[in-house]
């Protein structure tokens, strides 16, 4: 199942431009510049900046879908979460990012355990980079009904793993199943169901 339909077709979906060979302090004044414009995404890495602007309807769907998935999850298991949002990072000089979404898993941490991002248009920058400096132990990414995981190595970069190291009994392709339904409250009521009776 996709999305709705009108959010499918939403003419105010993700438009990206890149810009190579943009210094910090030309990215830090157009930060500045944009800062009130809360549908604008920017990120920067190494010389690169993406401005991606508006974020539309089917990438805060399936945003908020996953979001209350992986709640429904983690209220069922008795985990215990803080929802951190799109936190800032930056590492001064060469990265700059916000996830659409974070959790801290267990107490609340200055870095969040897990950032998600949902990736509607695909940019240049390698998005697993922007967060090696601040060492975000787990980077979701969801992209064309996947949904991939990496987790921070010693290497300090990120691998591709089959299963959360926070949720190892998390099913991943039945939470992408439950992402794709066409009624949210319909896929969260199902899939908590499902899992309890795991």
């Amino acid at each position: 199942m996709e999305p709705p339909e009108n959010a499918a077709k939403d003419p105010l979906e993700c438009k990206l431009v890149t810009l190579r060979g943009i210094n910090w302090e030309q990215f830090k004044v157009i930060e500045s510049q944009l800062e009130d414009k809360r549908e604008i995404k920017l990120s920067y890495l190494a010389g690169v900046m993406e401005i991606m602007s508006p974020i539309g309807k089917t990438h805060e769907y399936i945003k908020s879908t996953l979001g209350l998935l992986l709640e429904a999850y983690m209220r069922s298991k008795n985990i215990r979460f803080y929802k951190r949002g799109g936190f800032t990072l930056e590492e001064l000089g060469y990265a700059y990012g916000t996830p659409d979404e974070s959790y801290c898993i267990g107490n609340d941490k200055e870095i969040p355990d897990i950032a998600i991002e949902i990736i509607v248009t695909s940019g240049t920058i390698d998005r697993r980079e922007l967060y090696e400096p601040t060492k975000v132990p787990e980077v979701w990414f969801w992209k064309i009904d996947q949904l991939r995981v990496f987790h921070l190595q010693e290497s300090g970069e990120y691998e591709e793993v089959s299963h959360s190291q926070f949720f190892p009994d998390l099913d991943l392709d039945l939470l992408v199943k439950y992402m794709g339904y066409l009624d949210q409250y319909d896929a969260v009521n199902e899939f908590v169901q499902v899992i309890r009776n795991d």
